[in-house]
């Protein structure tokens, strides 16, 4: 990828990386590392999944982004990803991204690749939905939810799904986000995690014809609501 092809929001960027790994976000990664085993999914509770991070003695890297909305660039997204997976040690770190298949969802191949274990937390919204799971996350648990997540109408406390989120987080990556991910990486910056948060645009195609389809305005602005309140407070 040429330098001039990441966003401005990335000054220096391509300096940072090796050409190895400039060559590796012409494509995003497709397929998971080979022999590893088949997906389990079960429904958890917060202190189940505390059980089960805790029996690996592993931290907890948790990726926020778009899902849904995914990424005007997501060659960015990836190498964002890249830089933030480079960091830590496969052997000590799982890597969890929500657990569903667009947008932030693509960060489980790369983990996957580089030796990282992946977990998922999710609401049960999406399995009864039918929401496609990524390909790469190999532990996924569904915590039982009437939300998506974020903050609860009393906005005195987290959906079940958000809590678990914070709650074993060790560490917060956010590339660009929405509602959600906003509430979740404030929270988990108030609950005294380190969050690093990185700018990025929504797919600015799917944000016009989802305001369309609401008989909404276009949208002129695309950097998603988890800009506004984190980007000035990296």
């Amino acid at each position: 990828m040429r330098a001039s092809a990441f966003p401005f929001w990335l000054p220096g960027l391509a300096t940072l990386l090796s050409p190895l790994v400039m060559a590796q976000t012409e494509a995003a990664p497709t397929a998971c590392a080979a022999g590893t085993a088949a997906r389990v999914e079960r429904e958890a509770t917060s202190a189940q999944i505390g059980r089960f991070i805790g029996q690996r003695g592993a931290r907890v890297l948790m990726f926020q982004g778009y899902s849904g909305a995914e990424y005007e660039d997501p060659q960015a997204m990836l190498a964002l990803a890249r830089l933030a997976l480079a960091g830590h040690d496969p052997k000590t770190t799982l890597v969890c991204a929500g657990a569903t298949a667009a947008g932030i969802g693509a960060v489980y191949a790369l983990a996957r690749q580089a030796g990282f274990t992946t977990m998922g937390i999710v609401s049960t919204l999406a399995r009864e939905q039918g929401v496609p799971l990524a390909d790469c996350v190999q532990h996924v648990f569904f915590v039982r939810d009437a939300s998506w997540g974020g903050w609860l109408a009393d906005r005195q406390r987290l959906s079940p799904t958000s809590a678990a989120i914070v709650e074993h987080s060790d560490e917060m990556v956010g590339i660009g986000g929405g509602e959600i991910a906003r509430d979740e990486m404030l929270a988990a910056r108030r609950a005294g995690r380190p969050v690093r948060f990185h700018p990025a645009d929504m797919n600015h195609a799917l944000a016009i014809d989802k305001a369309a389809r609401r008989g909404e305005a276009p949208p002129t602005d695309f950097r998603g609501a988890a800009h506004e309140a984190l980007a000035a407070s990296n």
